[in-house]
């Protein structure tokens, strides 16, 4: 079983119990969000030192945080000291199991919380890029994949904004809800995507009509968004 293919039980479940759930997010394999709480979730294909070092280092962002494996087949003494490791380092366990109606969950455990000091900034930073996604297009557990993240959501609607409008300055975009950031984005070019072709305008390179075919579900999102603006 691959890390990937544990993501889609495990956000079935986080969403059956309320939570708005993002994968990929600041490193987090998976973040689940429900008023004021935030989850995060490690996922893994076998308890192992790796794993134990990421979910522990995603306690600074938050002490609510789980890993989830595949449940063991053979229950051994050395699964019990697994759970007795996770269990001491305050972690919550969730195993992932096969069963007649497909990939079930269950919850050994939750963390401990309280007991320890979060850093506000990290925890503030998960936050913000999870407000500023579209929606969840990452799968949990992705590996040496190119990731959608909020900075490259906003490109792709400016990009998109560029395509219906023609050249344009960072503030016909802005009017248009392409975001504060237009400028930053535009000026800084990180994809490769925008042209300056006079002061203060901007067009969209062939290599950013090209690569905009790669996302076309974030693509038709932001094409509604851009068409919503207009008629407003």
């Amino acid at each position: 079983m691959l890390e990937t293919e544990l993501y889609p039980p495990i956000k079935a479940y986080l969403k059956k119990n309320g939570y708005q759930v993002q994968a990929e997010v600041k490193n987090c394999d998976v973040v689940a969000t429900k008023d004021n709480d935030l989850i995060i979730v490690e996922l893994k294909t076998s308890a192992n030192m790796t794993l134990l070092i990421q979910a522990t280092a995603r306690q600074a962002i938050s002490d609510s945080v789980y890993i989830a494996i595949p449940r063991p087949k053979i229950k051994s003494r050395q699964w019990s000291g697994i759970k007795r490791v996770v269990k001491q380092l305050e972690l919550g366990l969730l195993t992932i199991e096969q069963s007649p109606l497909g990939l079930s969950i269950i919850k050994h455990f939750d963390p401990q919380t309280g007991k320890r000091r979060i850093s506000t900034a990290k925890h503030r930073a998960v936050i913000r890029e999870i407000e500023q996604r579209s929606g969840d297009y990452n799968i949990g557990g992705s590996s040496g994949k190119k990731l959608m993240t909020a900075y490259k959501e906003n490109a792709i609607l400016i990009a998109c904004g560029l395509r219906i409008l023609g050249p344009s300055s960072p503030k016909t975009l802005r009017q248009l809800g392409t975001g504060d950031k237009t400028g930053r984005i535009l000026a800084s070019n990180y994809y490769g995507w925008f042209e300056r072709i006079q002061r203060g305008v901007y067009q969209l390179t062939n290599q950013g009509a090209n690569d905009l075919t790669n996302y076309p579900e974030v693509q038709k999102n932001a094409k509604n968004h851009l068409k919503q603006s207009l008629r407003a």
